[in-house]
């Protein structure tokens, strides 16, 4: 099984943690699919309120 790139996961935990200001832990336990929905739902954001 093929792991998780390390350089992608410590990118959505920042963007997460940097707009939610969610725990490390919390961000975590989410399922991949659910963290970069975030990710992606906070990269909208950030572009409409450019």
């Amino acid at each position: 099984m093929k792991g998780y790139p390390s350089e992608q996961l410590h990118e959505e935990v920042a963007c997460v943690a940097l707009y939610f200001h969610w725990s490390l832990s919390d961000i975590l336990a989410l399922e991949h699919r659910d963290r970069r929905r975030w990710v992606t739902e906070i990269t909208r954001a950030r572009n409409v309120a450019q």
